[in-house]
């Protein structure tokens, strides 16, 4: 297997010392050579230094028979122009590239390090927390290739080098498409990928992103378990398996990986390219969220059991209820014992518990609930509501749940007089709470149907608020609450709708606020670079929009004195102004000001 030709930024590891070094060429371009990096099907990689700058550079020379081929030059230059697009710190920089007697080659940034192959041949397998912090660094790299329009189509990790940071950069792209010639299989190349290749690939269909993703999942795997996801004795073998064969979990070959990445890894995976990921910015997302989860988890575990520590050493007398040992260590192995059998068995349970979120708000709500019960059990009432406020000042969750059940519920039932001030209002916010998630589906599941037509119109406004549209999701809410006022079969529902829109009225004045003031600051930056009319038009736009919005007045201030230290014109009267005289008013403030120049941000 090819596992060093496509390192073009080479080594810095001693691997190279090991390969022959005779017969080294003496110039290849503008670079002389100092030693061989590695080789292989897909060519010779040579630390080279620049004859002028004397940079390093891996100089990645091709097969000398390569140039021959049909369409080889055309392919060539077509990569090399696509790879001159990439730019980001996860993807190694091409210098240039060139022809030198009939030979191709191009020049990289050389990477002082090792491959993720060389890693895995060093260790065997890598633990998972680093191996999620190479892939979220993976992933940047291919959003920034995705978003160039370019497919790497050769993701494995003898492209992948770390350099002795820990920076991940990804290197080779475009030189699966510049071998794509009928002797592919004669040189290696495919011999090389197979191991990583995607299904689509593999039945010789067009690569795109999905295609990259998948082969990242093969990354994953190997990274995680310390082999390929599909292994055989012959590429074609390795091709077959990766479009009709079923691979082992990483947690059947590693128990210890957590589940939330094992799904990962099985996501990226799927068959079908419309079942992974749709980009690798989202699967960036979701591997960053593993280690919080995991964390979360074990916070919550250790919280739990030192309370049960300390209540036993405070009151050794004190003897532990049958109810008590139900929500204990027992009840959390048993749910997640039920979670793994359920996944041989495919029941419903299994459907339901798939949903890592509903399995931690479970775990949370046990946990929590847990420690809960046994302090309200002897708590004075002062306490119990002190206890209650401090799970309310968590976010919206299992523990506010509890706050209502065990703390502010109990409390207003033994003295409604005393405790309806104090605890009402926490109440309503567990109540709106409680109505969202069930709209939402996290607790019925996404496939229940609305229980009556309001509810389909709240569950229509906050699907529209996640998806961003904050101003019509308001207008719906307002209109139901105007619809339903005065109705006692919605007395519950219009108190809910109230909390709702102010807590959504909240929210939209603070991206408001957030939105100008990032607008002003842009026009700031702006004006200091000389690009002054842009500046100009983004105060005014300030001032033509939200004139009339008492929430961003002062940023509405801000922009009225910039303008009138920028142009000496009143910024009340530049609105009414037509706009080739605007232009022309910082040219006369200019004027007459002389050629100091001022912060137009901070008079």
């Amino acid at each position: 297997m090819d596992t060093t030709a496509s390192g073009i930024s080479g080594s810095g590891s001693n691997s190279s010392d090991a390969l022959d070094q005779s017969d080294l060429p003496t110039v290849i371009g503008p670079y002389f050579i100092e030693k061989k990096l590695g080789s292989g099907g897909m060519g010779t990689v040579y630390l080279g230094r620049h004859k002028t700058t004397q940079e390093l550079a891996a100089v990645k020379v091709l097969p000398a028979s390569m140039a021959h081929e049909a369409g080889f030059v055309a392919r060539f230059d077509r990569e090399i122009t696509a790879m001159r697009k990439l730019n980001s710190s996860s993807i190694v920089e091409l210098y240039e590239s060139g022809e030198t007697d009939g030979t191709y080659y191009y020049a990289m940034e050389f990477v002082d390090g090792e491959t993720v192959t060389e890693l895995l041949e060093r260790h065997g397998r890598i633990p998972w927390r680093q191996v999620v912090e190479i892939g979220v660094q993976i992933c940047t790299a291919l959003k920034a290739a995705h978003n160039a329009g370019i497919i790497h189509r050769d993701l494995k990790p003898s492209n992948l080098l770390i350099d002795d940071d820990g920076q991940v950069k990804l290197t080779d792209f475009g030189v699966a498409q510049v071998f794509a010639s009928g002797r592919l299989t004669v040189t290696g190349g495919v011999l090389g990928t197979a191991e990583y290749m995607s299904p689509e690939q593999a039945q010789g269909k067009r690569a795109t992103k999905a295609s990259d993703i998948y082969s990242l999942g093969a990354v994953l795997y190997v990274m995680l378990t310390g082999r390929p996801p599909f292994q055989g004795k012959t590429v074609l073998d390795i091709l077959q398996k990766h479009r009709y064969s079923q691979f082992d979990s990483v947690r059947r070959v590693v128990p210890e990986v957590p589940v939330w990445l094992d799904e990962i890894v099985c996501k990226c995976l799927a068959k079908k390219p419309e079942d992974r990921y749709p980009d690798a910015y989202v699967l960036s997302l979701r591997l960053q969220e593993v280690p919080k989860k995991v964390d979360f988890r074990d916070e919550q575990l250790s919280q739990f059991q030192n309370s049960v520590t300390e209540e036993t050493v405070a009151d050794p007398s004190q003897v532990s209820h049958p109810q008590q040992e139900a929500i204990g260590g027992t009840l959390v192995r048993d749910l997640f014992r039920a979670h793994f059998e359920s996944e041989q068995q495919g029941s419903i349970v299994k459907r339901f518990l798939d949903n890592p979120w509903v399995l931690l708000s479970l775990l949370a709500m046990m946990l929590i609930g847990g420690y809960a019960w046994t302090q309200s059990q002897r708590l004075s009432d002062e306490d119990r509501f002190g206890r209650g406020v401090e799970l309310m000042s968590r976010p919206a969750g299992p523990a506010w749940e509890v706050a209502g059940r065990d703390f502010f519920q109990p409390l207003l039932e033994a003295d409604p007089e005393r405790w309806q001030p104090e605890v009402d209002s926490y109440l309503k916010q567990i109540e709106v709470y409680q109505f969202k998630k069930k709209l939402l589906g996290r607790d019925l599941g996404r496939d229940e149907l609305p229980e009556s037509e309001p509810e389909a119109i709240v569950r229509q406004a906050l699907e529209m608020r996640n998806r961003g549209q904050l101003g019509h999701s308001r207008e719906m809410l307002v209109s139901l609450r105007s619809l339903i006022a005065g109705d006692p079969e919605h007395t519950e529902l219009a108190g809910v709708l109230d909390q709702m829109i102010i807590e959504m009225e909240s929210e939209a004045h603070q991206q408001q606020f957030e939105f100008v003031e990032k607008a002003l600051t842009r026009a700031n930056t702006l004006f200091e670079k000389g690009e002054v009319d842009q500046a100009l038009e983004i105060w005014l736009s300030v001032k033509s929009l939200y004139d009339q919005h008492p929430d961003v007045q002062p940023l509405v201030q801000r922009a009225e004195a910039s303008y009138l230290l920028a142009t000496g014109v009143d910024l009340n009267d530049a609105v009414r102004r037509p706009a080739d005289a605007k232009s022309s008013e910082i040219d006369s403030k200019r004027d007459a000001d002389g050629p100091q120049k001022e912060d137009p941000q901070h008079p």
